[in-house]
């Protein structure tokens, strides 16, 4: 009978047999955990993290590491919650192609609003970004140069922390970064996760057994427990040494283990032009790595990588996976000592920190209301801001930025609310673009409501006279707005002066003699040069200073008086007389559209005024004579009850244009006539009277 356990050449076969099948089964268990890995690494989410930089007040203020170091600690304490297996990782980086230094986290999707709420209950004022798009420290042409970090001894044993220090080893890392040239770039990043509950079993147990005087092998059991727990292979141990362990290592365990342990990984990478010149930015960072260590303790050793040993480090440094070979099990004190966020007295000006800080929005900010005004960011949670009635509309709103800062935008947005509302809307806008936005959202059901007045619609010229009144307050109101409107077309004031304010108030007193045939402004060169017509107007005043004018003062004026006095008021007036379009506009006795009407049944009134298509001076003139008849229209309503007034909505963009010294009278006055205001400048100086109403 043949015996196949004697057989040279079956026994080979059979060796070979295990061998394979162990070959295959160790590679589809280490693709499994690759897969493992990958699929941690894309259920995790990346932020960038600002903490606000804090200047000091005095030169001689002194920063007190520990305490701010301490915040760090218990931050890092807080991640003792991570779910099994989960992992929390922190960066310090510099890209390639910027200059900036950034500190960076990522947790597990599913972890987000626990990792969110320990940043701010550390760091109150932080502000945390999500990343959509991950940074990279590699440029296409450069060359790495990367090292991990292990510790020393055993690694129960305690590393020096910050309750040593005086001055922060971080800032060496951060300089070095701080330094690089654009194309150059580095990181710092340490992944950690929790230790299991074996590792705290282990090390009370240990220490149990030093403090009974059981020390014979004692150390090798506990550097298999932890080994087994870490995964930390068995040449490490070899090359390891035991030493005696004596009451001051037993104090520096039990203080180690009284704080949350994580099992870390750290890495440092660089990437530069030249293997040269990254091992350089390396060295300069490593040097940090070199204080942490305790005479008769622990530190910190430095395991620099080549090769496919380096192509790995890189591997798991861009997908952030957690490696059990080089894991080291730190407190949580270690690792605030080795990684934390920037904090006052940091002299490393490039760092990407919070410009200004977040304000959590008061309890009494009403979250509904009449009209959304916004949302309230506040550690990336949006809250609605409303204005809770009409009554808070009163007091207007005062819209001022740069030009491309969305003022128009947010005005469009006010005036789509107020016409879905059903509310009256009155909008005056030199551009247009505002004009064409609202006319998109207004609702098939409110198309009959719409007054839509254009200049530049020569075929269809809508009248537009500022002479119109109904009572002699308004008459007079109309006069002394039209002379300001003068005086803020011309350049210079001074080239008004007290005689045109004589001769052109004496000239509409008699335009607007007769209510039933009310003159116009393109008349007044007629009223001064033909007798005939002007008396016409002249026989139905009533105004004894008035008449008295042009029966005695007039009359007994020279020619050569009266010609000087006609030059010098056609060259204010007849810019805007003597061209078509406004003359067709302006020349009209009777407007077009009856804007106390539009106010008080609620419509929509939109006035186009581009500057592009009427001229700047034009586009000024039509909108300081329509604020100053809505002005009008609203003042009117003194005559009415207070509870027929209906609430009107007027939105001026660019109104610094479009008003005189008046609109101190709409922003007090006028809102005890429902008259609401929505007013959007761009320069952010303002008027004395304008600023004193506002303020």
């Amino acid at each position: 009978m043949f015996n196949f356990l004697i057989n040279p050449i079956f026994l080979t076969y059979i060796i070979i047999f295990f061998i394979i099948i162990a070959i295959i089964i160790g590679f589809f268990v280490l693709r499994r955990l690759k897969k493992d890995n990958l699929g941690l690494m894309l259920g995790m989410s990346l932020f960038l993290i600002k903490i606000p930089r804090y200047e000091k007040k005095d030169k001689n203020e002194s920063i007190e590491l520990k305490h701010l170091l301490g915040i760090s600690a218990q931050m890092y304490a807080s991640f003792n919650i991570l779910p099994k297996r989960a992992k929390i990782i922190f960066e310090v980086a510099s890209s390639y192609n910027e200059e900036e230094i950034a500190f960076y986290g990522a947790c597990p999707k599913n972890f987000v609003n626990e990792f969110k709420k320990v940043i701010h209950g550390a760091y109150q004022n932080a502000k945390i970004e999500q990343v959509e798009n991950d940074y990279s420290i590699f440029s296409s042409k450069g060359k790495s140069a990367g090292a991990y970090i292990i510790l020393e001894k055993r690694n129960f044993m305690p590393i020096r922390t910050y309750h040593d220090f005086e001055n922060d080893p971080l800032n060496q890392v951060i300089s070095a970064i701080g330094k690089l040239n654009i194309g150059n770039g580095a990181a710092l990043q340490i992944v950690l996760r929790p230790v299991k509950k074996n590792w705290y079993k282990g090390a009370k147990s240990t220490l149990f057994n030093l403090k009974t005087g059981k020390k014979q092998d004692i150390i090798k059991i506990w550097e298999k427990t932890i080994n087994d727990v870490v995964g930390v292979g068995s040449k490490q141990n070899k090359e390891k040494k035991e030493e005696p362990i004596d009451q001051e290592q037993i104090e520096a365990i039990s203080k180690k283990i009284s704080r949350p342990v994580f099992n870390v990984n750290i890495r440092i990478i660089a990437n530069a032009l030249t293997e040269i010149e990254a091992g350089q930015i390396l060295d300069q960072m490593l040097q940090q790595f070199s204080q942490y260590s305790l005479p008769n303790q622990n530190g910190l050793q430095i395991k620099k990588v080549i090769g496919y040993k380096l192509k790995k480090l890189i591997y798991n440094f861009i997908f952030r996976i957690f490696e059990k070979k080089t894991t080291i099990s730190l407190n949580a004190d270690e690792i605030a000592s080795i990684f934390h966020f920037p904090y006052p007295g940091l002299e490393v000006p490039n760092v990407k920190s919070v410009s200004s800080r977040d304000v959590a929005p008061p309890n009494i900010l009403p979250n509904k209301g009449e009209l959304e005004i916004g949302k309230v960011v506040y550690r990336e949670e949006n809250q609605k801001v409303f204005l809770k009635n009409s009554d808070d509309r009163m007091r207007h709103f005062y819209i001022i930025g740069q030009t491309g800062t969305g003022k128009s935008r947010f005005q469009q947005e006010l005036i789509k609310q107020d016409i879905l509302a059903g509310r009256g809307v009155g909008v005056v806008d030199p551009h247009g673009d505002l004009i064409e936005a609202t006319l998109a959202n207004i609702p098939k059901e409110r198309y009959s409501d719409v007054i839509l007045f254009e200049p530049f619609n020569t075929e269809n010229p809508m009248g537009l006279n500022m002479l119109e009144y109904e009572t002699e307050d308004q008459k007079d109101f109309a006069i002394q707005e039209m002379i300001a409107i003068f005086y803020k077309l011309v350049t210079d004031p001074a080239m008004i002066g007290p005689m045109f304010e004589h001769y052109m108030r004496n000239a509409m007193l008699a335009l607007m003699a007769d209510s039933n045939n009310i003159g116009t402004m393109v008349e007044i060169p007629r009223l001064l040069t033909d007798n005939g017509f002007a008396e016409t107007y002249i026989s139905k005043l009533t105004d004894p200073v008035a008449l008295n004018f042009w029966r005695n003062e007039w009359k007994k004026t020279s020619e050569q008086q009266k010609g000087d006095m006609f030059g010098y008021l056609i060259s204010k007036v007849g810019r805007f007389v003597e061209n078509p379009m406004m003359r067709n506009i302006i020349g009209q006795s009777h407007s077009s559209f009856n804007l106390s009407n539009i106010m008080n049944q609620g419509k929509i009134f939109l006035a186009n005024l581009s500057k592009g298509k009427v001229g700047d001076m034009n586009s000024n003139l039509l909108g300081l004579i329509l604020v100053s008849k809505i002005q009008m229209a609203a003042m009117a309503r003194a005559n009415m009850k207070e509870k027929d007034r209906r609430d009107f909505y007027l939105y001026i963009d660019e109104f610094q244009n479009f008003t005189t010294d008046s609109i101190a009278i709409i922003l007090s006055e006028a809102r005890k006539y429902r008259l609401k205001s929505n007013l959007n400048r761009i320069f952010p100086v303002l008027t004395l009277l304008t600023f004193l109403i506002v303020i």
